[in-house]
């Protein structure tokens, strides 16, 4: 079997898989947040913080919960790891210095997952599961539960509530994380993923089997389970450095493509929690018509960028495999490529900087999209409908009529929430870009000079300001300037779209019902899908393109 047809084999399956589970998760957790009662142990939650998970919350007190728990998460991860050294099961390791700790706390609350450590030489047991692991199912849930508040904000009307926050942030993490992640965690052992507590191990190196004389260290911990919740919730922190390319998080070929499924899987099935909702499953079905539109043709366009051959050697090796792993080939590299940049995932089986020119342009463009095709758990769907008011408005202004959306009037006040938050991400992108370039320091972290050493400062904002967490790897940002400038786009990044996301549900939802007429746009109609495919590539084609003509393009037009 050649390698190009083992690569369109592999997104078969995974589509077919994908679809398979869509209606029973999407059902399933619309389910979840629309029922009104209790888990023992939820009641046992609220009990211990004081919550009251019946009292319903307009958006300014959901934005508090959201900000007031993700500042109080920052704060007890930040402290973790500058105790590390005191705690038990540390391995060792030191703590971690002021820099990189609010880095990586801002990180793992954000849902970025940066790493700008090497996970197996600097952080321990605790900080791992303890610390890292938690936050991983936080940020998720805390993504969902603003989607899911978006969402009854369309759904409701002549009412400012949203839903109660704690409520929402318990049910994703107990009743939908974390029971999936206990599944996965078993299936991903059964592969071959280590999942233990042991200390730091010194094996010998061998090549052909014979000793080099020669020795390495290997430190085991609780990767399966991190290695679960890591892909389910697009945060995409490893537990080593060399992230799912490393044989103890990602075993093998069937493991690969089963992380992809796992990365994909709820940012999909929330279009169906979405048409579920709202009452109307097509509209539901016109989102995911329109991530998968986007998503598709992202893989082809990268697979066949790096099938493309340039000669004998590539030829020879069947694409281009550099920094890929020979385990999983091009094709396989390539679905996980678009996967992790299409979501807010940094988990990476192959280097993104070692990809053709076009291929890692193509991976940045994917995060400059505002990564909802199908984005992060939670976040890709608020970005999605986000840029479908922005859709719908631009249709009312080619026809002369007030546009409206599920029923819902988009005016003024709407359409200046939607701008801000389109807006936001690329400033923060091409502001720190900006002036990391211009300052002399900074560019000193580029391994390459010219293109692909801009590319490289271009990535990395790109993946902090989108929460996305994948690195060009050829960036050293462990310094005092990448660790708080990258913490701090991606703090800025993560929550003041969410503000702007909270205070369009809310206008929304205090909106009576419009009853459609003959001019209404049919939002549910392949006509609309294509505008809407049509309004993210501009949009973003507009902001990025001189920056990726720097970079990404430069390098591959000249190759």
């Amino acid at each position: 079997m050649g390698p190009v047809l083992a690569g369109i084999l592999q997104l078969l399956a995974l589509i077919g898989a994908l679809a398979l589970a869509y209606v029973p998760l999407g059902d399933y957790m619309a389910k979840v947040y629309s029922s009104d009662k209790h888990l023992r142990v939820e009641k046992w939650i609220y009990k211990g913080i004081g919550a009251n998970p019946d009292t319903e919350m307009r958006w300014p007190a959901y934005l508090r919960g959201v900000l007031a728990f993700s500042a109080v998460s920052v704060l007890f991860l930040y402290l973790l790891q500058r105790f590390q050294g005191s705690l038990p099961g540390s391995l060792g390791f030191s703590s971690i210095d002021p820099d990189q700790a609010f880095n990586t706390a801002a990180s793992f609350v954000s849902n970025t997952n940066w790493q700008s450590y090497y996970g197996e030489q600097a952080m321990g047991h605790v900080v791992q599961t303890g610390g890292l692991a938690v936050q991983n199912f936080l940020s998720a849930s805390v993504g969902i539960a603003v989607a899911v508040a978006l969402v009854r904000g369309f759904a409701r009307s002549r009412t400012g509530e949203l839903g109660n926050f704690w409520s929402d942030l318990v049910r994703g993490t107990i009743r939908i994380l974390l029971p999936i992640v206990v599944i996965a965690a078993i299936v991903l052992v059964a592969c071959g993923a280590i999942q233990n507590f042991s200390g730091i191990h010194e094996v010998g190196q061998f090549f052909n089997g014979h000793s080099t004389g020669g020795s390495q260290q290997w430190n085991g911990g609780a990767v399966a389970s991190q290695e679960a919740i890591k892909e389910l919730g697009t945060n995409g922190g490893g537990y080593f450095n060399a992230n799912s390319a490393h044989p103890f998080e990602n075993p093998n070929a069937f493991s690969n493509l089963f992380e992809i499924f796992l990365i994909l899987l709820i940012p999909f099935a929330l279009t169906r929690t979405f048409g579920r909702m709202v009452g109307s499953l097509k509209q539901g079905y016109a989102i995911l018509a329109t991530m998968v539109t986007i998503w598709i043709g992202f893989t082809a366009l990268m697979m066949w960028t790096e099938f493309a051959h340039h000669g004998p050697v590539f030829d020879v090796a069947g694409g281009a495999m550099e920094g890929k792993e020979t385990r999983f080939g091009v094709g396989a590299s390539s679905i996980f490529a678009v996967a992790t940049t299409l979501t807010s995932t940094g988990a990476v089986d192959s280097f993104h900087s070692s990809f053709t020119g076009l291929g890692g342009g193509i991976t940045m463009l994917g995060m400059q999209l505002g990564e909802i095709a199908p984005g992060g758990t939670g976040s890709g769907l608020y970005g999605m409908l986000i840029m479908a008011v922005i859709a719908v408005f631009i249709a009312g202004l080619m026809v002369g009529r007030t546009p409206e959306y599920l029923g819902k009037k988009i005016g003024t006040r709407q359409i200046k929430f939607a701008a801000c938050y389109i807006l936001i991400t690329p400033a923060l992108v091409l502001v720190f870009t900006a002036a990391a370039m211009a300052l002399p320091t900074p560019g000193n972290s580029m391994t390459n000079s010219g293109a692909h050493g801009f590319s490289e400062i271009l990535y990395a904002y790109t993946s902090a300001s989108n929460n996305n967490g994948s690195a060009f790897a050829g960036l050293n940002a462990d310094t005092q300037w990448f660790n708080s400038t990258l913490g701090l786009a991606m703090l800025l990044g993560r929550f003041l779209p969410m503000v702007f996301v909270l205070a369009l549900a809310g206008s929304l939802a205090e909106q009576r019902p419009v009853p459609a007429t003959a001019g209404t746009l049919r939002t549910e109609k392949p006509l609309f899908t294509g505008l809407l495919v049509g309004a993210i590539l501009i949009i973003t084609g507009l902001t990025y393109f001189p920056a990726l003509a720097l970079g990404p393009l430069a390098e591959g037009l000249a190759s």
